[in-house]
């Protein structure tokens, strides 16, 4: 005798049902009624997206081991629901084996700067492998992404220290450059100030040989018997006190030694005639 037995499938499923262990049809979501014992709903399957993350540890071209995290999004094809559930026991070892094989494969044909470089062939290789394999049994093969490459911790340590000594080395030969370019600019600015100083000077000593002169040929004008030689003493003894009222008004100067016997006078005159004269000599 059998009976009526109510049960649903959900939206994006489907029920695969049995007659006296013979598959019979698909239920479609929704209310649907099997007569038990005859009828048995042995399984269901999803439609939507499924993700299988697989870990898988190798080693590169340059003897590196590495772990690498594959993530494959896969779904059941509608038209082949049949081969999808009776054709495999365990879909997700047989992607797992796959994956295995692929990356095993093309793995240790690179180096491991490469690997980094190849992630999007390598995730292409894996899904045309799959996508070759898996469409027999009713799954379509959407997507498969390397997420993860994980080298060993001393690996990648090193690899940071490379990097960081490039950089390091960029670094220091901008800074030497800027170096360069600053004591250009100061050794060209110091010599433009050193010309435009010379120049100065050269001006202000002419400008003090023309008003010299002005003066001695003014002096020998209005006094009369006085001789250029009587100008040059009265000016070189101005030129003293001048020096003598400059050094003692100096923020330094504290005491300042001027003779002062009675020949005092005659004595600096001399001194500086001599003094000038010498250089003539």
């Amino acid at each position: 005798m059998c009976i009526p037995c109510c049960y649903t499938v959900s939206t994006a499923e489907v029920a695969v049902v049995e007659s006296w262990g013979k598959f019979t049809h698909m239920a479609q979501p929704g209310f649907n009624i099997a007569f038990c014992p005859m009828q048995q709903v042995v399984g269901r399957l999803s439609f939507r997206v499924q993700q299988l993350d697989v870990r898988v540890e190798t080693k590169t071209a340059d003897n590196v081991f590495l772990t690498a995290v594959v993530s494959v999004q896969y779904q059941i094809l509608k038209e082949r629901c049949y081969e999808a559930f009776y054709a495999l026991t365990n879909p997700s070892q047989q992607i797992t084996a796959h994956v295995y094989d692929v990356m095993r494969s093309q793995l240790p044909t690179l180096e491991l700067d490469s690997v980094f470089e190849c992630k999007e062939d390598l995730a292409l290789a894996v899904k045309t492998a799959l996508s070759k394999t898996m469409s027999d049994y009713g799954y379509q093969i959407l997507q498969t992404l390397i997420t993860d490459l994980d080298p060993d911790k001393r690996v990648k340590h090193a690899m940071n220290e490379i990097n960081s000594n490039k950089r390091l080395k960029f670094a220091v030969a901008e800074k030497a450059e800027g170096d360069k370019i600053l004591f250009v600019k100061s050794a060209e600015a110091e010599a433009e100030a050193k010309y435009l100083s010379g120049v100065g000077v050269a001006k202000q000593r002419k400008a003090i040989v023309d008003g010299l002169k002005e003066s001695i040929v003014d002096f020998g004008d209005n006094v009369s018997g006085s001789s250029t030689k009587d100008v040059m003493d009265l000016l070189l003894l101005n030129q003293y006190f001048d020096m003598i009222r400059d050094v003692g008004s100096a923020p330094t100067c504290k005491t300042t030694f001027v003779p002062c016997s009675e020949g005092a006078g005659d004595t600096v005159r001399n001194a500086m005639l001599q003094a000038s004269a010498a250089r003539y000599v």
